[in-house]
């Protein structure tokens, strides 16, 4: 049995973390959707992250504070002339088995990848096989924990959201791009338009959307990058997590790719999801009270256990 003091302790922390998370930047979900948020389920991690961060904790930053990336900037050609090739041959695409759970609600707007490599592991075979060059690069830069091509349709949108993780940045590279400020990215309310051989870097955890409302697809290198830290225990701790809880999201291009943990068990998670939908549509309040009460449920068992 947990002691009073501590479960209160604990508590403080969650309540503390969850207060940072909302409050750090200019756009903001409002309270409830921000309290059931999955940032606020990492809000302790996320926070201990920020705190120890050695790059500053603003929305876009330098990409010139990265100086391994621009071996990806000095290749840029080479890796978009591969990933055209995928995307002529259909092979950057959408998931159609429920085996993407950290990028499956943007499939419906059109998105579409295909991965290179991602945490905890070396490049996905298929990448290795279909893009030689661009996973030969991606073993020379060991900041990079995650990569993949990514296309957003002419037409689509991205919802307001934020990324579970803050032990990452963010990097995009434009390959094919319109070039065309009608296709941005908002962070933390601040527009970026993708150009072609243009990198940007920014912190995927500000809530940010996306939108492509010219007639062009828009092709980009995506990567996620360690997030430097002062400290090397908080360094190896990021590492740690980076290596067995986000390695459980690795998400397969074809049947020879491994999938993670969490992948394998999000189509049966998702049925969960489905008929909470289905709920939802037919009495928001039934929903929100089962929600609601589920979770307050599960708070008061934590503090009279």
């Amino acid at each position: 049995m947990i002691p009073v003091p501590v479960k209160f302790l604990i508590l403080a922390v969650l309540v503390f973390s969850v207060g940072y998370v909302h409050l750090r930047g200019r756009v903001r979900h409002k309270l409830p959707r921000q309290l059931t948020d999955h940032s606020s389920f990492l809000a302790p991690l996320n926070t201990l992250l920020y705190l120890t961060s050695s790059v500053p904790n603003k929305p876009y930053l330098s990409p010139d504070d990265f100086p391994e990336m621009k071996r990806f900037q000095d290749n840029w050609e080479t890796i978009r002339d591969e990933a055209q090739a995928l995307f002529q041959a259909g092979e950057i695409k959408r998931s159609n088995t429920y085996n993407d759970a950290g990028f499956n609600s943007f499939f419906k707007s059109g998105w579409k990848r295909f991965y290179l490599k991602w945490y905890g592991g070396d490049s996905h075979p298929s990448a290795s096989k279909l893009c030689p060059k661009t996973t030969a690069l991606l073993q020379e830069v060991g900041s990079v924990k995650a990569a993949m091509f990514t296309v957003l349709p002419p037409g689509a949108r991205l919802v307001r959201h934020r990324d579970p993780y803050a032990g990452s940045l963010r990097y995009h590279l434009g390959l094919s791009t319109p070039n065309d400020p009608a296709c941005f990215i908002s962070v933390d309310g601040e527009h970026y338009a993708w150009k072609d051989g243009e990198a940007v870097v920014f912190d995927e955890t500000y809530i940010h959307h996306a939108e492509n409302t010219t007639d062009q697809d828009r092709l980009i290198f995506f990567c996620d990058m360690e997030r430097p830290l002062k400290y090397g225990w908080a360094t190896a701790l990021n590492r740690w997590f980076s290596r067995t809880v986000m390695a459980a999201a690795s998400s397969p291009n074809d049947a020879g790719d491994r999938t993670g943990g969490v992948n394998r068990a999000f189509k049966y998670l998702y049925r969960l999801r489905l008929q909470g939908k289905a709920l939802k549509k037919r009495s928001r309040n039934l929903y929100y009270s089962l929600k609601w009460g589920t979770l307050g449920g599960l708070f008061g068992m934590f503090l009279l256990s």
